[in-house]
């Protein structure tokens, strides 16, 4: 399988060294690294060669690599019916270059570029309707980076009084505790407040 796989890889690398930049199969999967600004040629190319075939596209997602220039890796996957195989498909992007949209050769890949944008920020140019899918229209932010906070900005409620939905800043029911990460499983070798009530009195 694995042979097979890099035969294929060797091809669409072979077929686009303008467009493909390199390939690798890793437990049984084949991941075909391409630049951003050719992603619909590679698209076009993998569903209409013969070798390919891939019809069905499966997602598109993003992995966030917040201290790398290029933080973004888009990820597509594909699969082909008549070959019975997957493949996945990665380019990089910044925060500010867009990347193309696969709508034109690919009309099912609308809402995965939509929830894409939503959740991590990558906007796909060409795409008609480039908006939140996810979250509120209003929303702030893009909550599948990791830069995001776990608590977010703001939070959603229905005001009984305005009778309507309101937005207010996250407030934090309870301080955070603090723990001591320094202190080995054993224990420490200081007292602890608690301690005192372990200890045995005699008699």
């Amino acid at each position: 399988m694995d042979e097979t796989l890099k035969e294929l890889g060797e091809a669409i690398l072979a077929a686009m060294p303008d467009a493909v930049t390199g390939y690798r199969v890793d437990f049984g999967e084949l991941t075909v690294t391409a630049k951003a600004a050719a992603i619909a040629k590679v698209a076009k190319f993998l569903r209409d060669d013969g070798r390919c075939q891939f019809w069905n596209i499966v997602d598109v997602t993003a992995v966030d690599w917040p201290a790398r220039e290029n933080r973004f890796d888009v990820v597509y996957h594909f699969l082909s019916p008549k070959q019975n195989q997957r493949i996945r498909v990665k380019v990089e992007t910044d925060e500010a270059t867009p990347v193309p949209s696969l709508i034109g050769v690919f009309p099912g890949a609308d809402w995965f570029e939509r929830e894409t944008y939503d959740l991590y920020g990558v906007p796909f140019t060409g795409h008609p309707d480039m908006r939140r899918i996810l979250t509120d229209y209003g929303f702030e932010g893009h909550p599948l980076r990791k830069d995001f906070p776990l608590t977010g900005f703001v939070e959603v409620r229905y005001d009984d009084e305005v009778k309507r939905v309101v937005y207010e800043p996250v407030r934090l029911a309870q301080e955070f505790r603090n723990f001591d990460f320094l202190s080995p499983w054993e224990g420490p070798d200081y007292p602890l407040p608690g301690d005192e009530k372990a200890e045995q009195k005699p008699g």
